[in-house]
């Protein structure tokens, strides 16, 4: 719980950087002081990434396959953070009060405090609309590669106009430029050339990674700095500031689109880079153009793996959802399926869960096999039941931030039986698994 005297937008962060940590005060002296904003020099950010593993089902076949998912992360120094920090915080203000008067606040859903609703609720609500609506068509869209096609120059003309000017003044182009130019350091070579170990990187009571001479002499001669690959595109997603900033780009477009399908009596949502529209059929393929001609201007691209047009009909008295072929189909939409009744959970996710709890429960089980030899050679008895207290935190309803508690969590906001019904088996095998 932060003091009544800390800002509402510091954060200490516990991480290793080229600069150490700062407390409130410090921060709030650089960060609230637009003259030294305005001369600050930034620090590369530091960059990592590693490999997700994605279920995927493939259309021909059906079946389920990994499928490799590469995830970059990048983070910023201590006191760049706080910097971008405080100017997300009074950009938002600007940018929630702009929403407000332009009808949106329902329609962008993402990155944004909105009375503790999740995409569970966001969700939720769409699918209701569809229901209200019964026939009715659904354009799905999704941006490819977001943030690191977000065009420069059309970014810092969406952020002059969120503060009413011509020009940025000189301390948000700083902030603008250290994320437009920004630059990268690879943690893993970093962390060789310095020494540090990747699981304990603050042993020996380390506070940052180098001097200001290292880094000169280390990190800058030795070309460890790369700078933004993209040429006029790109920012960071590692900072305080890139999400808001991700919105504010959407500016414009979102109060167009808004607009226009408001005339024809249908509805928009958009979270971060997921779009979907619901509107009337006979005005399906006329907003479909506009929002491609309109995405054209902005510059990023729609990634048409993952779009979708679903076409909702009454058949036999129940709303049906179909894709363009006629076949029934459910619309896929923030991790949920909807097939005009009935809401679901995907069934990679539901793969996805029952592959990392029979991970879980064997390494668990790996772990009470090696104590055991351990206490045998002591002379000591053996353990024979798993410590099952983390187990169920991670793998069973009683957790409290797990796969199966947000599935129970989503049943009851949806008042969803077919979600329930797909979760109880799961129960089951997480047993049956800790007894074989």
């Amino acid at each position: 719980m932060k003091n009544i005297s800390t800002p509402v937008w510091y954060t200490k962060r516990n991480y290793l950087h080229f600069d150490v940590q700062v407390c409130a005060a410090k921060a709030s002296k650089i960060a609230t002081n637009s003259s030294s904003v305005e001369k600050h020099a930034f620090f590369p950010f530091i960059s990592y990434s590693f490999q997700l593993t994605k279920l995927d089902r493939d259309i021909s076949t059906g079946k389920l396959y990994r499928k490799p998912k590469p995830r970059g992360v990048a983070y910023s120094s201590h006191i760049d953070s706080h910097i971008y920090a405080y100017y997300a915080n009074q950009l938002s203000i600007l940018y929630e009060q702009k929403i407000e008067k332009l009808g949106l606040n329902e329609s962008v859903l993402a990155f944004r405090k909105l009375n503790g609703k999740s995409n569970i609720h966001f969700a939720d609500d769409a699918f209701n609309y569809i229901r209200t609506m019964e026939a009715c068509s659904v354009i799905a869209l999704d941006f490819s590669k977001f943030f690191d096609t977000l065009d420069h120059e059309t970014l810092k003309l969406e952020w002059c106009k969120l503060l009413g000017v011509c020009r940025l003044p000189k301390d948000h182009f700083n902030v603008f430029r250290s994320l437009t130019k920004f630059s990268t350091v690879d943690r893993d070579n970093l962390f060789k050339i310095f020494g540090i170990s990747q699981y304990n990187p603050k042993a020996n009571g380390r506070e940052r990674i180098c001097s200001p001479l290292e880094f000169r002499d280390k990190v800058r001669s030795d070309k460890l700095i790369t700078p933004n690959p993209y040429t006029g595109k790109g920012i960071p997603q590692g900072s305080p500031i890139s999400a808001l900033l991700s919105n504010i780009y959407m500016l414009s477009f979102d109060k167009d689109m808004q607009q226009y399908v408001d005339t024809i009596g249908g509805k928009y949502f958009r979270y971060c880079d997921d779009m979907l529209f619901i509107v009337p059929s006979e005005h399906r393929n006329t907003i479909e153009s506009l929002a491609n001609s309109k995405i054209t201007a902005l510059k990023v691209q729609i990634n048409k793996e993952k779009t979708e047009i679903r076409n909702f009909k009454i058949k036999n008295e129940q709303l049906c959802s179909f894709d363009e072929l006629g076949k029934q189909k459910p619309l896929q939409y923030l991790g949920f399926l909807f097939d005009g009744h009935s809401v679901f959970l995907r069934s990679t996710a539901l793969a996805r869960y029952s592959e990392k709890m029979k991970g879980g429960v064997k390494l668990a089980k790996k772990t009470m096999a090696k104590e055991n030899r351990i206490r045998q050679e002591k002379g000591e008895p053996e353990q024979d039941q798993l410590y099952k207290r983390k187990l169920h935190s991670l793998y069973s309803y009683r957790g409290k931030r797990n796969f199966l508690s947000y599935g129970y969590r989503a049943a009851k906001i949806m008042n969803s039986k077919s979600i329930k019904k797909q979760l109880k088996p799961l129960w089951q095998r997480f047993q049956d698994e800790i007894l074989k």
